[in-house]
C-alpha cells in the first residue's frame, strides 16, 4: 500500500504551479486565422465589377464601302417593272405588225386600218384588204393565218374561206377582212365603223 508520502507531496513554498504552454495557444489562433476566407469585396469596387459583367458587349458596325466596290456588292440595279398595260399594247402592236407583213408578202391592195376600241367589245383593230380573185383573197387569208401561228397567236376562227369572196381572219385584237373589191363596195364597212370620224388611213398597196 501507498504511504501517505506517496499520495500528497506537499508543495514546497514559492514553487509557481506548472502554467500552460502558451504554444498551444498560439497554435490554435494559427488554425483560427487559415480557416478565415479572405474578406469580400465591398462598396462601389464590387458594383462596378458586376456591372461589367452584365453589360452586353456592343455590336462592331460593319464598315460602309464605297464606289466601285459598293456598286459591286450590290449587284446590278433592277429595272423597274413594266405595267401590264404596257405589255398588252406590246402585244397588240406585234400582232399588228405579223398581219401587215402578211398582207404585204401577197400583194393585198388598198390595205386599211381602222381603230374600234371604244366602240367594238370584240376587238381594238380592223384591218381590211382586197385580193384581186378568189384564188387570191384565199391566199392572202391563208398567208396571215400562218404567219400568225408562227407568232404564237393563232387565229380564234376562219370564215368564208370556200367561197372567198370575204374572208375574215379573228385574232382577237385585230380582225383581218379579205375581200373582193365588189364586196368591199356593196358592204361599206369603212363607213359603218367611222361614222362621224374623220376618214380612215389606207395604206399604200
Amino acid at each position: 500500500m501507498a504511504t501517505s508520502e506517496t499520495r500528497a507531496r506537499p508543495r514546497k513554498a514559492g514553487t509557481p504551479k506548472a502554467a500552460k504552454a502558451p504554444a498551444s495557444r498560439s497554435s490554435a489562433a494559427a488554425k483560427k486565422a487559415s480557416v478565415k476566407k479572405a474578406p469580400a469585396t465591398k462598396g462601389p469596387a464590387k458594383k462596378k465589377a458586376t456591372a461589367a459583367k452584365a453589360a452586353p458587349k456592343k455590336p462592331v458596325a460593319p464598315k460602309k464601302t464605297t464606289g466601285a466596290k459598293a456598286v459591286a456588292q450590290a449587284g446590278p440595279a433592277k429595272k423597274p417593272a413594266r405595267p401590264k398595260v404596257a405589255k398588252v399594247l406590246d402585244a397588240a402592236a406585234r400582232l399588228r405588225r405579223v398581219v401587215l407583213d402578211a398582207l404585204d408578202d401577197l400583194k393585198a391592195k388598198d390595205i386599211t386600218e381602222i381603230d374600234v376600241r371604244g366602240k367594238s367589245g370584240v376587238t381594238d383593230l380592223l384591218v381590211i384588204a382586197s385580193g384581186t380573185s378568189s384564188r387570191h383573197v384565199k391566199s392572202i387569208a391563208d398567208e396571215v393565218v400562218k404567219k400568225a401561228k408562227q407568232a404564237g397567236n393563232p387565229p380564234i376562227g376562219v370564215e368564208g374561206q370556200r367561197e372567198a369572196e370575204w374572208v375574215l381572219v379573228d385574232l382577237g385584237d385585230v380582225v383581218v377582212h379579205v375581200m373582193l373589191p365588189r364586196t368591199r363596195e356593196f358592204y361599206g364597212l369603212e363607213r359603218l365603223w367611222t361614222v362621224g370620224d374623220a376618214e380612215p388611213a389606207m395604206l399604200a398597196g
